[in-house]
């Protein structure tokens, strides 16, 4: 086999130009750089643990087979040590255990190589739990050099891009992906355990309906028609309900929001989606804190969080406030007064605040709200009572018409939750659609299409129901004090390089 030419560019670059010519070498001796497989008998921490009795300068008998990429190499390959996703372990390769072909072979390795080795425990005079080099398998050349380990690697935009150079480099990122994980599945065991039935809706919509948000839009050949991305499972999970699936069920789900970038959005996104008959907004308040709060417990062992400079505490209850008090905690204008769109415009200009692009009442209490009070939300708050005309999916209030039973969760200043008393009533939901049509005809983009399947859906008959939708990305993030979604996002969606 012959090695393709080299590219100007390949060319020069020093490092690959070096390694290739070792592949070469490395072929012309008949050694294949790219095998398949490999036996191990330990991972290295398996190694490190279980032999972790054994007192400075004692040797085992026992043979011991370990693999992992190449994190340095010493005294001219004397000492290696290999690396996996979790462990660091010493390698010694002397002539006095290894032949001459095998002592060639250290002669072609370089950092980031993959390798297996065979051979026996022991720990060092100086106290490290080594392996005596008796076989050295070369298990993947890398044609290019890992980032430089001492300092890890701190270029934003090459983290980002290359996740996999970071990932090499830095093993805090490592871990915080690994958090990501172990909170997923935490979440599933504790809805588990509540028998709530996990299911899966599409993710291809004829219409781009449960949330105000702009969608994707993609074309299917085979039926000639646009389809969208889903934005959010809610309109299917709740059809699931009204056919009896089972009276609780959950979709963890990736949504897909065609909007702006920052620290607390991405393109793509996950979510979890919640739906209890028989519960209402009040209940998935309490299904929220308890939820994050055996989160927290399960996978790090605390309620308390440090996020930059402040102590966030998950313990329950959490606070709960109408979002018409917190408007008049924060400006003195009681909306509760105000009724006409003209009047919120002008009680808005008065604090400060342009509302002239609000199309109605609960928009500008929105805008204000926005302005004026979300960056207060520092400690886990539920922001009760949202206007009816921007909760076209929820209850309405039983003494305030004007708002309903929906509620929102903060955190650091950030909506990490949303949750019903869903809308049961089939007539009524047709009419918050019909408002929502005319708010798109007056030019607001966010807005949600008229379904009537899903109307239909309702009129045969939807039980009393709570739902409640919970950010996992911006949970992880509060969790694992990462200061950006990309931080907790592995492949985070980047413009690409020109």
């Amino acid at each position: 086999m012959t090695t393709p030419l080299k590219t100007p560019a390949e060319d020069e670059n020093e490092f690959r130009s070096v390694r290739l010519k070792k592949l070469e070498n490395l072929r012309q001796k008949g050694i294949d750089p790219y095998p398949s497989g490999y036996d191990k008998t330990h991972t290295l921490s398996q190694i490190q643990q279980a032999y972790a009795y054994l007192e400075a300068g004692q040797e085992t008998s026992e043979k011991v087979r370990v693999a992992g990429r190449i994190a340095s190499i010493r005294n001219s390959g004397m000492f290696i040590d290999l690396s996996d996703p979790y462990e660091k372990l010493q390698i010694f390769c002397h002539k006095n255990h290894l032949n001459e072909e095998q002592l060639e072979l250290i002669k072609l390795l370089d950092l980031g190589d993959f390798i297996g080795i065979e051979g026996i425990v022991r720990r060092t005079p100086r106290g490290e739990i080594t392996v005596n080099a008796e076989e050295i398998t070369l298990l993947c050349k890398s044609l290019l050099p890992p980032p430089e380990k001492y300092h890890g690697l701190q270029d934003l935009e090459t983290r980002y891009r290359q996740r996999y150079l970071d990932l090499i480099a830095n093993p805090e990122s490592r871990q915080t992906l690994r958090d990501r994980s172990q909170i997923v599945a935490a979440i599933r065991e504790y809805l588990s355990q509540k028998e709530f039935l996990e299911v899966e809706t599409p993710m291809l919509h004829v219409l781009a309906g449960g949330a105000a948000a702009k969608p994707f839009i993609t074309h299917h050949n085979a039926l000639d028609m646009d389809l969208y991305l889903r934005i959010a499972p809610e309109l299917y999970l709740k059809r699931l309900i009204v056919g009896g699936l089972s009276e609780k069920v959950f979709e963890i789900n990736r949504n897909f929001r065609n909007e702006g970038l920052s620290t607390r959005h991405n393109p793509e996104f996950t979510m979890i989606e919640i739906y209890e008959a028989y519960a209402d907004g009040h209940k998935m308040m309490e299904l929220t804190e308890n939820l994050v709060a055996a989160v927290a417990e399960k996978v790090f062992g605390k309620l308390q969080f440090d996020f930059n400079d402040i102590q966030i505490d998950f313990k329950a209850p959490w606070t709960r406030k109408p979002m018409l008090e917190l408007v008049k905690e924060a400006t003195s204008i009681d909306f509760n007064n105000i009724y006409s769109l003209e009047e919120a415009k002008a009680a808005a200009q008065k604090a400060g605040i342009n509302a002239s692009e609000a199309d109605s009442w609960g928009r500008v209490v929105e805008t204000l709200f926005a302005e004026k009070v979300e960056h207060t939300l520092i400690q886990p708050t539920h922001v009760t009572e949202f206007p009816l005309d921007i909760s076209p999916l929820a209850k309405p209030h039983p003494q305030n018409p004007r708002l309903t039973e929906r509620f929102e969760t903060y955190v650091n200043a950030w909506e990490i939750a949303n949750g019903f008393s869903e809308l049961a009533d089939p007539l009524d939901q047709k009419g918050r659609f019909e408002a929502q049509v005319a708010a798109k005809a007056r030019g607001n983009e966010e807005t949600m299409p008229f379904d009537q399947d899903f109307i239909t859906a309702l009129e045969y008959g939807f039980p009393p129901t709570g739902g409640l939708g919970i950010g996992i990305d911006r949970l992880v993030m509060l969790l694992t004090n990462s200061p950006s979604i990309r931080d907790v996002i592995a492949f985070p969606t980047m413009r690409p390089k020109t």
